[in-house]
C-alpha cells in the first residue's frame, strides 16, 4: 500500500466505511449513516440530495435507539437491496452484537431498520465497547467455489441448506478478541453462524471483501499498529491470512477503522485507491486516500 494522502477532508469521525456504485457509505459511531459522494478532486463530500446533506440518524426496529454503528456494507443487489450496518450496543448501553437494514431510498433524515438480527447470545460475550467492529458480504459462489467448510455442519457450505438469505454471508469482525465471525442471515430474521476465524491480531476495527483479488482484507487500527491482513479460503475449508501488511509508510498510527477498497473499474497502471477512516478525526481529517496493487 501506498503512503496516505490526507488532503480528503471529511469534517466528522467515522468508524467504517464501504465503497459501491460511485457512492462511499461511512458508518458514525454516534448512531449517523452518510452518503458520500466524489467531491471532483479525488475526494469526498456529503451528498446533498435525498436528505443526506448532515447524514441520516440511525435507529433500531420500531424507531426506538441508537445503534453504536461501527460497519457498513452492501450485498450483490448493491444499496437498491438495503444498506447493513454492524453495531455493538445500543448507544452507550449494555452489548448488542447486531447486524440491522436499512432501506436508504427515501428522503427523510432518520432511518428505521427493516430489520435487525440480534447475535449476542451466539457468541462468547465482550465488553459492551468491544463488539462488532466491521462487517462485510462475501457472495455464495465464492465460497462454495472455494470449498468453504460450514462449521455447524461439518460439510462443505451449501447454500441451499438456508432459507432466503441475500445470496451471501456475512463476516463481522470482533474489536475484543480478533476473530471473524461468519453468518448466514436468513430474510426471515433466523441466523446461523457457520465460521469463526482468528485475525491474528489483536483486534479487528474493518472487513472488507475484495472481489478483484478474491480476497478478505482484515484491519486493526492503532491497537495493533495499523496492521492489515489478506485472507482466503485454504485447502481445509477455512479462510487463513495469506499476507500480512503494515500501515502505509508516512502514515503516522491513527485510529483507523474504517477501510475501504475501489472497485477495479479504478485500477490503473496496476494500482487503484484506497481509504482509511479515522474515528479520532486527526487534523480535521476522518477520511485518507492512498492506493493498493490490483
Amino acid at each position: 500500500m501506498s503512503t496516505a494522502d490526507g488532503s480528503n477532508v471529511f469534517g466528522e469521525d467515522l468508524s467504517g466505511l464501504h465503497q459501491t456504485g460511485g457512492v462511499l457509505w461511512g458508518a458514525q459511531n454516534s448512531g449517523r449513516l452518510w452518503r458520500l459522494v466524489p467531491n471532483g478532486s479525488g475526494g469526498w463530500k456529503p451528498d446533498t440530495t435525498g436528505g443526506w446533506t448532515s447524514g441520516k440518524a440511525l435507529r433500531f426496529p420500531g424507531g426506538s435507539g441508537a445503534p453504536d454503528s461501527e460497519g457498513v456494507t452492501v450485498t450483490g443487489s448493491g444499496a437498491a437491496g438495503g444498506v447493513f450496518v454492524s453495531s455493538e450496543r445500543n448507544g452507550s448501553g449494555s452489548s448488542r452484537l447486531s447486524v440491522l437494514r436499512y432501506d436508504v431510498s427515501g428522503s427523510g433524515t432518520t432511518l428505521t431498520a427493516t430489520k435487525e438480527w440480534n447475535l449476542t447470545a451466539s457468541l462468547p460475550s465482550v465488553g459492551s465497547n468491544l463488539g462488532f467492529e466491521g462487517v462485510t458480504w462475501i457472495p455464495d459462489g465464492y465460497l462454495t467455489g472455494a470449498g468453504f467448510k460450514d462449521a455447524s455442519t461439518g460439510a462443505a457450505y451449501d447454500p441451499g441448506g438456508y432459507g432466503a438469505h441475500t445470496g451471501g454471508v456475512f463476516f463481522l469482525g470482533v474489536e475484543g478478541t480478533g476473530m471473524i465471525h461468519g453468518y448466514v442471515l436468513e430474510d426471515s430474521g433466523a441466523f446461523t453462524r457457520i465460521s469463526s476465524t482468528s485475525s491474528g491480531m489483536a483486534g479487528v476495527m474493518e472487513l472488507q471483501w475484495e472481489p478483484q483479488a478474491l480476497r478478505l482484507w482484515a484491519v486493526c487500527d492503532d491497537n495493533c499498529g495499523g496492521q492489515h491482513r489478506t485472507l482466503k479460503v485454504d485447502a481445509s475449508g477455512a479462510f487463513a491470512v495469506t499476507a500480512v501488511h503494515d500501515r502505509p509508510t508516512g502514515m503516522p498510527d491513527y485510529n483507523n477503522e474504517g477501510f475501504s477498497l475501489a472497485g477495479a473499474d479504478e485500477c490503473v497502471n496496476g494500482s487503484k485507491p484506497v481509504y482509511w477512516a479515522d474515528d479520532d478525526n486527526d487534523g480535521g481529517h476522518a477520511i485518507r486516500r492512498g492506493t493498493v496493487t490490483c
